[in-house]
């Protein structure tokens, strides 16, 4: 737009014109900020308002005067229907949620999904960083839980000696198991609560066959000494199995993670350390039952045994069985010695096959038939030719051998 030739709104600054949407928008990706995202605030509640939907409405102020801010809260009916306490104007509190923007109307909001009392509150915090930590060492896994023992003799418990935890522990196991109780006494709330305990549970270790660790219910603040890392490490560090029995069900401690076993009440612990007797006392009279039905069956088994091994030893049926076993080792030696038999035959009969063979080749049989071998120095005279006129030989015939002299020498060929 131009007045007398200058430039007026927008155009004069040179900057874009935004929707309310955009505006909004942006206030949005701005709130988008993960330093706004899971916080705890802590606030003065005011203009405080419970809606009939379960919704809760109100602000969270600080400082007075100049220096005072504030911040709108909605806390939803989901989230609010877990609240312990009735908030008021004027309380000190702390809230936890993240900051969002509301972008029909522009406005932004804390939107709170827990809400304490700033005292309470702050140990809530401590409980958490506690959990983190010890859970970070290790003490809450799973692979270090151990086994209870079946059938336990000596109960120990880190409890009030006052309280009504060990009365109820008491009454339990001497109505189910007769095992020894041995308390181990210790204050179980209150400043410095925390040490007491932790000395109590090192004091029973290994004295023991399981501990049982624990008080009645009470509230958070009550509670508080059996969150302490204290408590905790001395739970882990047992060498006996430990039952972790804290207020009631609805109650958690940290001790709870770091023990073997969490019962809901000290009553139910005790029920957990120690057998039904009445139960095992059937399990007992179970077992003599099948022992005595397997012992008769064994009995009668072998009776029957005995009764085939007598009919089998009766002498008649001995004798038979003895010149059943006779015939056949009769038949037996028999059939080998006719096996050996027939075996010395076909080797005798090799034998001579052997021996006419060897017969035939023998260069002396040729004697037996009237001839003679000839031998001049020792050497065979294969023919008339290696002799000569006057040469001494020696004729080697059947019965000896003739010293003789060549005295002429008549070839085939001038026959």
């Amino acid at each position: 737009m131009m007045l007398g030739g200058h430039a007026t709104g927008p155009e004069r600054f040179g900057t874009p014109v935004l929707g309310v949407s955009e505006v909004s928008g942006l206030i949005c990706d701005l709130l988008d900020d993960a330093r706004l995202h899971g916080i705890w605030v802590r606030g003065e509640v005011t203009n405080y308002k419970g809606h009939a939907s379960g919704h809760r409405y109100f602000s969270l102020s600080e400082g007075t005067g100049r220096s005072s801010a504030l911040i709108n809260c909605v806390m939803w009916r989901t989230y609010a229907s877990g609240l312990g306490f009735a908030p008021k104007d004027g309380m000190d509190v702390l809230a936890f949620g993240t900051v969002e923007v509301y972008e029909p109307h522009g406005r932004y909001q804390f939107i709170v999904r827990e809400l304490l009392p700033a005292g309470t509150g702050e140990r809530h915090l401590m409980v958490e960083r506690w959990k983190r930590e010890l859970d970070t060492e290790g003490l809450f896994a799973p692979e270090r839980k151990r086994p209870l023992p079946l059938f336990p003799h000596r109960i120990g418990v880190v409890t009030s000696p006052t309280g009504a935890a060990l009365k109820d522990i008491l009454s339990v196991v001497s109505r189910r198991y007769p095992a020894e109780v041995v308390l181990s006494p210790t204050a179980v709330q209150g400043e410095g609560a925390h040490v007491e305990i932790a000395e109590a549970i090192r004091r029973i270790d290994g004295l023991v066959d399981v501990i049982v660790v624990g008080r009645g219910g009470g509230s958070f603040e009550d509670l508080f000494p059996f969150n302490h890392p204290d408590v905790v490490r001395a739970v882990a560090a047992c060498r006996t199995p430990v039952i972790s029995a804290v207020g009631h069900e609805v109650d958690t401690a940290l001790c709870d993670f770091a023990a073997d076993l969490r019962a809901p009440t000290p009553s139910a612990a005790a029920e957990r350390a120690v057998p039904d007797r009445a139960e095992v006392l059937r399990e007992v009279a179970g077992s003599r039952e099948r022992m005595e039905a397997l012992l008769h069956s064994r009995l009668a088994a072998a009776q029957s045994e005995v009764e085939d091994l007598r009919g089998r030893m009766h002498p008649r049926r001995l004798a038979r069985r003895i010149n059943e076993r006779m015939q056949r080792l009769a038949e037996h030696e028999e059939l080998l010695r006719r096996a050996a038999f027939a075996r010395v035959q076909r080797e005798r009969a090799a034998l001579a096959e052997v021996r006419a063979g060897l017969a035939g080749q023998n260069p002396l049989a040729v004697l037996d038939r009237g001839y003679c071998i000839v031998e001049a120095d020792g050497r065979i005279a294969r023919s008339a030719a290696s002799l000569a006129p006057g040469e001494r030989v020696v004729l080697r015939m059947k019965g000896g051998r003739v010293r003789a002299a060549v005295e002429e020498i008549t070839y085939d060929r001038d026959v």
